[in-house]
């Protein structure tokens, strides 16, 4: 009810403005404890695949069955949207908990093997990318509308804070109390999250959007939403300059990154850790901007000149030969990619009724999968015609295809109200 009462009165404009409502308090020291224990679990249980192993293709299985969710993740939305945001992710995050003490069990008892870890990462690749869209439906269904997209880039902040300090807590860790007590610290992590995460605000359920049915099943709930977002030009266009980013400007950042510290910039594992690290911070840097409520731009408006911006440097990246001005641009490039992807999910969850936030956010995930497409593009253009090339033409594909979009669905994207 407290919750209900604060939409009554829309919070003052500045960066404190989402914890005047009393279920943001609890939900974002939740999803911290949650970031900050992702970070480290996937930092601690891929240096002991790697080492215990002694195969790199064990550790790029451990890398892919951590997003092996995606293709869930619609039917997640619909389970959501019956049982309740809150109810989800207190489940989701008790797996977390519960998997992660069988870690430290199994650590204890010298029992722990890369085949195990796998095992775990399967099972929690499963519900994993699905948290973020959890997220983001919970803060839509408290905050008032006006200050949205200043709560998802506050919200984002526990995301981006936790690759730089999750990681380096991760690191330090392990070295300096072993496997065991380091695995510990994740455990109790998401145990915090799970009691802080029960007292967010419950939404309401909706258990079937089909009128004139009890029941429907969860496939014909989601044909339901995917009917639902075609018919929304916001949520189209939005979702395809999701996928469009994920395929053309994310695998410079991601994928190829340490194939460009070492072949151009000739750096070891070290300057490739300050590269991402650089990524990473920028990426903060625009959350908090987001997050101050000070950007008066309209979400569409910012979302698709962040876009038009990125692509930009994705043309510049692969033609510079220094290390450190690489290092500024991907400051800017993660800056740009928070003040693209907030307002996209803004956007999305504005323009969609509430019975449908769990499904479309989860159709949004999908999107996720032009990531591996653009990462095996990328390497074989890479290997025809060089980086700087291909840094050009997936760059320029890019800011045509936004522009496109912003053409397109102008009266729907690009004059968006705020």
């Amino acid at each position: 009810m407290g919750d209900m009462n604060n939409n009554h009165h829309e919070p003052r404009a500045h960066f404190g403005a989402p914890f005047e409502v009393r279920s943001f308090r609890f939900q974002w020291p939740a999803d911290l404890a949650a970031s900050w224990a992702i970070e480290m679990e996937v930092l601690i249980l891929g240096w002991y695949v790697l080492v215990t192993s002694d195969s790199v293709m064990w550790l790029v299985g451990f890398g892919a069955l951590l997003y092996i969710g995606t293709l869930a993740s619609p039917l997640l939305g619909v389970l959501a949207d019956r049982l309740g945001h809150r109810v989800m992710l207190c489940c989701t995050r008790g797996i977390y908990a519960a998997l992660s003490l069988c870690v430290v069990a199994l650590a204890q008892a010298d029992a722990l093997t890369p085949a195990w870890v796998l095992a775990v990462s399967c099972v929690t690749g499963l519900i994993r990318p699905s948290d973020l869209m959890i997220r983001y439906a919970l803060i839509a269904q408290s905050m008032p509308p006006a200050h949205l997209m200043g709560a998802l880039g506050v919200s984002r902040a526990t995301s981006d804070s936790a690759r730089i300090a999750g990681a380096l807590t991760g690191a330090g860790a392990v070295a300096q109390w072993g496997m065991t007590w380091a695995y510990a610290v994740v455990t109790a992590l998401y145990l915090i999250s799970v009691l802080l995460s029960w007292h967010v605000a419950p939404s309401v359920r909706h258990p079937s959007s089909s009128r004139g049915s009890a029941w429907v099943t969860p496939f014909i709930e989601l044909r339901l939403a995917v009917v639902y977002a075609l018919t929304k030009p916001a949520l189209l266009g939005t979702w395809l300059l999701a996928f469009l980013v994920n395929m053309l400007a994310f695998p410079f950042f991601l994928g190829l990154l340490p194939y460009i510290a070492k072949e151009v910039y000739q750096v070891d594992q070290t300057g490739l850790g300050w590269m991402g690290a650089s990524f990473a911070a920028g990426a903060l840097m625009g959350s908090l901007c987001l997050g101050s409520n000070r950007i008066s731009w309209p979400a569409g408006r910012l979302m698709l000149t962040s876009a038009l911006i990125w692509f930009a440097m994705v043309m510049l990246f692969g033609q510079l030969s220094n290390i450190h001005g690489a290092m500024i641009l991907l400051v800017v490039c993660g800056l740009v990619q928070s003040a693209c992807l907030t307002p996209m999910a803004a956007l999305m969850l504005r323009d969609c009724d509430v019975q449908y936030h769990g499904r479309v956010m989860g159709l949004r995930i999908l999107a996720v999968l032009g990531l591996p497409l653009g990462l095996m593009l990328s390497g074989a253009v890479v290997r025809s015609w060089g980086l700087p090339l291909t840094s050009l033409i997936f760059g320029l594909t890019g800011m045509g295809f936004t522009a496109l979009l912003a053409w397109h669905w102008r009266a729907h994207l690009w004059r968006t109200p705020k």
